[in-house]
């Protein structure tokens, strides 16, 4: 099995669902969560899921703090638009104390238009991700997120790089600007003490997590493919696992998701399957180098904690 720069003898402690919308991440995320705990790991299951489905299918109440949800298992649920909010007020409080007076209208009126910026949910999501990140393996053992479809997560999870360079250049930035108040300040002869720059301190700590950060995506994380045995998700796919290479990011096993049983009685089964199988063939030998979960259709929805727990079931235990 391909598994990018994993290193063997580093615990993966955090998985990660992605696909296409709709092709079952949040359900197998779960699944999977409740496999782990099984297994004994303490695990927190992450939903960035904006249907908050992972609430109905563990029939437990989430907000953004973690909630037990079962014997090792814990979840919570991201608010991507909360904690935007809540990070450009963390933003706007430093500027308070790093801009003079006069600017800070036009800064309000910026900060106010960064919390509705696209980037700007993304930037939070990818904070809290990795803030989740450092409590592991402090308070738990393993932490799954659900994640938002692929294109979205893999643009978060090359980020850090980006981020921690644009950090980089800005702390330097305001090590000149310190520097050079320093020098006015015994220039007029004003012995001002130097304060902490808290806000050069944030954004220091800030980039220290995010290259934590990826270096764990590298060496502990393994990201799963979710799939249905259809032309577009196997395309998907495809463009996916090519990202993921890119970004360094180990792939796991690819699951196929809803698979129709074979039904000889009826000739429209009979129909959707043999395409089903042809889509089968093709997805077994483009994605020979990979593992490979393939999941029998549910005859119902998977809607609760009894349909969840069978499926895990189904998925038999793990094999760490």
């Amino acid at each position: 099995m391909l598994s990018g720069h994993h290193h063997p003898e580093i615990p993966t402690r955090f998985t990660l669902f992605g696909g296409k919308g709709g092709v079952g991440k949040t359900t197998l995320a779960a699944a999977h969560a409740l496999r782990l705990a099984a297994a004994g790991y303490r695990t927190l299951l992450v939903s960035t899921d904006p249907a908050h489905s992972v609430a109905d299918l563990l029939e437990v109440a989430l907000g953004p703090e973690a909630t037990p949800a079962g014997e090792r298992l814990w979840a919570l649920e991201i608010d991507p638009a909360a904690d935007a909010a809540a990070y450009v007020a963390s933003i706007r409080e430093d500027a308070r104390e790093a801009v003079s007076k006069a600017v800070l209208p036009a800064l309000e009126r910026h900060l106010k238009l960064a919390v509705q910026a696209p980037g700007t949910a993304e930037s939070a999501l990818f904070d809290r991700f990795t803030q989740l990140m450092e409590c592991c393996p402090g308070d738990y053992d393993r932490i799954v997120f659900d994640t938002a479809p692929s294109g979205h997560t893999l643009r978060l999870l090359t980020l850090p790089s980006m981020l921690g360079a644009w950090v980089e250049g800005l702390a330097a930035q305001r090590a000149k600007v310190n520097k050079l108040q320093g020098m006015w300040r015994s220039m007029a002869g004003v012995s001002e003490p130097e304060r902490e720059d808290r806000v050069l301190s944030r954004l220091r700590r800030r980039s220290e997590r995010f290259s934590r950060a990826r270096k764990r995506l590298h060496e502990e994380t393994v990201f799963h493919p979710v799939m249905l045995a259809e032309r577009l998700p196997i395309e998907e796919t495809v463009r996916v696992i090519d990202q993921l290479a890119e970004a360094g990011i180990p792939v796991g096993d690819i699951f196929v998701n809803r698979l129709w049983p074979a039904d000889p009685a009826s000739a429209f089964m009979a129909e959707r399957v043999a395409q089903q199988a042809d889509y089968l063939d093709e997805i077994r030998s483009r994605f020979k180098d990979y593992a490979r979960v393939e999941v029998a259709q549910s005859a119902r929805d998977i809607d609760g904690r009894v349909a969840l727990d069978a499926l895990a079931e189904r998925l038999g235990p793990l094999a760490e």
